[in-house]
């Protein structure tokens, strides 16, 4: 899941503030379920790729990987990674990494990486982004070290809004266009909490999975690029590749 889900995530669990676990349970090997029962949860939060359940003295991180998912008031065939049982409804999270971490979120999450984040600098990423002058574009929009919150789609739609060719080098990039990457990874992520909110985010991808341009009518190339080595989707006469 990109970041923008698990903004959505926190927001559909907000009833769940404040009250307390009565039964926990799942599959993971990482976190002693029965030492979460009875604890109370202050709050919701999410950090990138990462969803955050905090306690009093520590945190749950949850990252879905791939194929990750969760249930709200209801359950899957499948049975849960972590199942949590309230005096009023249940959480399920399925075929995802759950860790147990003891110390305060504010101490281990630098907020000011998180694209979605209201703390999100932009002047940090780009100094972060100069520090890996031979690194891809397509590359360096995965960092999320740089870019915490940014997956594979928003990659794809933000270099084809700014027109700029995936395997393009940082050190290559003149530096409008690194601004406009910057502006743009935090724009599309934001456009892509709305559109994902009234299901309709397939509706507005322009480049991504798409066989013709949008903009020529041309073919879109489907390359795995960069270190990384993700789909790539772009168009060669409207993209271009600053050398």
């Amino acid at each position: 899941m990109e970041g923008p889900s698990l903004v959505i995530l926190k927001e559909q669990l907000q009833p769940f503030k404040g009250k307390k676990i009565r039964k926990a349970s799942g599959s993971t090997t990482r976190v002693e379920t029965n030492k979460l029962v009875n604890q109370k949860i202050i709050d919701f939060k999410s950090w990138g790729k990462h969803f955050l359940i905090e306690f009093e003295t520590f945190f749950l991180r949850i990252h879905f990987l791939m194929f990750g998912s969760y249930r709200i008031n209801e359950q899957k065939e499948a049975k849960p990674r972590l199942h949590f049982e309230f005096t009023k409804g249940e959480l399920n999270f399925y075929t995802c990494s759950v860790i147990r971490i003891d110390e305060s979120v504010n101490d281990v999450y630098d907020w000011s990486a998180d694209v979605m984040n209201d703390q999100w600098d932009p002047a940090k990423a780009r100094k972060k982004i100069k520090k890996f002058p031979l690194a891809t574009v397509s590359d360096i929009l995965l960092d999320q070290n740089i870019f915490a919150g940014v997956g594979n789609i928003i990659k794809n739609e933000v270099l084809f809004r700014i027109r700029v060719h995936p395997e393009t080098t940082v050190q290559a990039l003149p530096p409008r266009k690194l601004t406009s990457l910057i502006t743009e990874a935090r724009n599309y992520s934001f456009d892509f909490y709305e559109w994902k909110k009234i299901f309709q985010l397939r509706k507005h991808w322009l480049i991504y999975t798409k066989r013709k341009c949008p903009s020529c009518k041309g073919p879109v190339i489907k390359r795995y690029t960069g270190i990384t080595k993700r789909r790539s989707f772009f168009c060669e006469k409207c993209q271009q590749r600053y050398e």
